[in-house]
């Protein structure tokens, strides 16, 4: 899912409206429920605008893409890598080169062989259709063929999230003579658990997939049936869930509470923090984020607690830190730095010049009202106007990475370190428009970037820096909701994704 899907996506969670998360309504309650001969009916907040692998997109939009595609390594519920595709992966010394090793039993649903020529065809193929994942691949140099069941990536600098990306969009593998055709952007060709049923599929509201019969892992092919339905309205989608017409479906911390009273089950797990961003920390636009005293006043300024409890129905966690809790990065003595205190926010800005407090203009998403009629209420407790700048939502991501704005409100993907340095921290980052660092992050940044299987741990100075340095101003991590019939379905949720993969679904029987 893209960062501003997920910045749609909380504005159903903030202000009951729609886009957070999105379900369906399905033929669920004709399911056989006997393994492979079951049906499956899940909604999705996503609709799937090409099957091209090169335009696969993170998040709720994986499953779907998971019934066509395997990846070249698989993530398990609990993040670890493990075999896919790729049998097997070793890093060089230096650890710019990765060394696949492949299976020799796999063919696309073209009947075409998946081998180390698919592989290359698939990775130069992502690389230059700029799909909205294109940056897992900025760091591939090359892609060289060594012999039918070995490939090797060559990286311009060592990229600890490599082997990550390979489980994710860039790890798709389509059937090469399919890649980049017409044809493909409506009905895609892998080596995938399912094949999609055209004739009974409709772009944008339903996606039918039918168990691939030559498919080489009936461990992962639990279903016969699998069913997409795309509704983005999620009133729609709490009534098609309670009424039965799907399995499973996330909703939101209020139409939960119907989803509850109807007996389906909540499986609750962290995804994204939101807060604040404050990124012009070098003040060229908004001198006063220069002064660390301001940034930290404003961490001071903000009601955690209280904020989780009104937004949010208690259904999350407070956090003073932009990395996960599911990271080695975290810290949990970081969120001891700022606890709610308008009186020493005040101080602060008193020290830093600024007693008599000044103007902050942040851009105000459609639906985010109750978020920031909240941001607007804290910061004025402590002297600081804010001026609000409407921005439609198509606008939002552009214009706070394309630095027009000194500062803004926005909810992120908790990832593993190196891909959240990547996204928010790095001096390339595209949630780092002012372009901020300083010689001693940079050091930590190369250190983390070299770490290897260290980097994870070693990102822990990163964390530690940013917290210290205020270069954020986290509320909460608020709870992914997703509810299901445990009746039907047994649902594992995946680490670090807002709905689960397509293999973590088993029926019951």
């Amino acid at each position: 899912m893209t960062f501003h899907s997920r910045a749609t996506a909380v504005v159903a969670l903030m202000a009951a409206a729609a886009l957070a998360l999105t379900g369906c309504s399905g033929s669920a309650s004709d399911a056989d429920a006997s393994g492979a001969g079951a049906a499956l009916t899940l909604g999705s907040v996503s609709d799937i605008k090409s099957f091209d692998p090169a335009q696969a997109h993170l998040g709720h939009q994986m499953p779907i893409y998971q019934a066509a595609y395997d990846t070249l390594i698989l993530r398990s519920p609990e993040g670890e890598l493990e075999p896919m595709l790729a049998t097997d992966w070793v890093y060089n010394d230096d650890q710019t080169q990765l060394t696949l090793t492949l299976r020799d039993d796999v063919t696309f649903s073209d009947g075409a062989e998946f081998d180390a020529d698919a592989v290359k065809a698939n990775l130069d193929h992502f690389r230059e259709a700029n799909g909205p994942d294109a940056a897992q691949a900025s760091s591939i140099a090359s892609v060289d063929v060594v012999d039918d069941t070995t490939v090797t990536i060559s990286l311009s600098a060592a990229d600890p999230a490599m082997t990550y990306y390979l489980s994710q969009a860039a790890g798709f593998m389509g059937s090469p003579a399919a890649l980049g055709t017409d044809a493909i952007v409506t009905d895609p060709v892998g080596s995938g658990p399912y094949i999609l049923d055209t004739d009974t599929s409709v772009p944008g509201s339903q996606f039918t997939f039918t168990a691939n019969p030559d498919y080489w892992n009936k461990d992962l092919q639990k279903y016969g049936t699998v069913v997409f339905k795309v509704l983005t309205d999620i009133t729609a989608r709490t009534n098609a869930l309670v009424s039965g017409q799907i399995d499973a479906a996330i909703l939101d911390a209020k139409t939960g509470k119907q989803a509850e009273g109807a007996g389906l089950e909540l499986t609750e797990y962290p995804v994204d923090w939101m807060g604040l961003y404050l990124f012009d920390r070098d003040g060229a636009i908004q001198p006063a984020l220069a002064d660390l005293r301001v940034r930290q006043a404003l961490n001071f300024a903000f009601d955690r607690k209280t904020m989780l409890e009104q937004l949010a129905l208690g259904s999350g966690e407070v956090t003073e830190q932009v990395f996960g809790k599911s990271t080695e990065a975290y810290d949990e003595s970081l969120n001891e730095l700022y606890p709610y205190d308008p009186t020493k926010a005040k101080a602060l800005l008193a020290e830093a010049g600024y007693a008599d407090g000044f103007t902050l203009t942040l851009p105000a998403l459609p639906g985010t009202e109750a978020i920031m009629a909240v941001i607007v209420q804290q910061l004025a407790d402590i002297g600081i106007t804010v001026q609000q700048e409407a921005v439609p939502a198509a606008n939002y991501v552009a214009d706070i990475s394309g630095a027009k704005y000194a500062a803004a409100w926005f909810q992120t993907f908790q990832g593993e370190p190196w891909v959240a340095i990547k996204q928010m921290i790095a001096p390339n980052a595209a949630y780092n428009p002012f372009k901020t660092t300083t010689p001693e992050l940079q050091t930590m940044l190369d250190a983390v970037q070299a770490g290897g299987d260290d980097s994870g741990s070693i990102a822990k100075d990163v964390n530690t820096y940013v917290t210290e340095n205020a270069w954020f101003v986290p509320f909460f991590t608020p709870s992914q909701m997703f509810y299901s019939n445990s009746g039907k379905v047994t649902v594992v949720p995946q680490l670090q994704q807002a709905v689960p993969n397509l293999y973590n679904y088993t029926p019951k029987g």
